[in-house]
């Protein structure tokens, strides 16, 4: 077997780590025929799509290339719970997002908090965006920030709602960086990085594992 290609980028003002493995499963065509043959329903916390159960050795078969890059990158030496973890396909057209949908985001302002996409369409398709909130240069969002930043970020939709998935400059946010899919790439960043799944053609946006924008997601948390 091959090992992970494994890439540190540093992006933006804030100069955050986001890390980017190639190969990063040992049987990724197993892992697709494993969504094929399970069922999906419908996902929460404003995921744009549905959800499934991961194969019970997923997160076995990656310890080691995730704790390396914790460890390297991160700095995370204590021990590392799984929130959640599941197969994921955005399937929501652009009409039907909630206003959250329609925004960068973050998945958690605690610290320690990690996530990670893994992409699984073997054409690659739709990667991850990051972003800087313009009117108050926020990159991340943490427990202090966020009161000042949602005060903010209300004002500004108030008067300017957003329109469908956003994957680029916006009025009111920049994009730092932009990690494209590969089949088996996966991306690994500090959950309170503003950021958005990159979906560049809401036009086709399939529920079938085969052929949709499948994904592997999960949430890490450092102790």
């Amino acid at each position: 077997m091959t090992a992970p290609d494994i890439v540190a980028r540093i992006i933006g003002e804030e100069a955050q780590p986001v890390v980017v493995v190639d190969g990063f499963h040992p049987d990724p065509d197993a892992l697709r025929a494993a969504a094929i043959a399970t069922p999906f329903g419908p996902a929460h916390h404003h995921y744009p799509g549905i959800r499934a159960a991961l194969p019970d050795d997923y997160l076995t078969q990656v310890r080691g290339v995730v704790a390396l890059i914790l460890r390297d990158a991160f700095g995370v030496r204590a021990a590392v719970d799984v929130i959640d973890a599941s197969f994921s396909i955005v399937t929501t057209p652009p009409d039907r997002l909630t206003v959250p949908q329609r925004l960068p985001h973050v998945d958690a302002v605690a610290p320690g908090r990690i996530a990670l996409v893994h992409y699984l369409s073997p054409g690659g398709g739709d990667g991850t965006a990051f972003f800087r909130h313009r009117a108050t240069g926020y990159e991340t969002i943490d427990a202090a920030r966020a009161p000042g930043y949602h005060a903010a970020l209300n004002r500004e939709i108030a008067t300017d709602p957003p329109h469908g998935y956003v994957h680029d400059d916006t009025p009111l946010f920049a994009r730092t960086a932009l990690v494209e899919a590969r089949y088996n790439r996966a991306v690994i960043y500090r959950s309170a990085m503003l950021h958005s799944g990159a979906i560049t053609r809401p036009d086709t946006l399939p529920p079938d594992p085969a052929t949709g924008r499948l994904t592997v997601t999960a949430f890490l948390s450092a102790r």
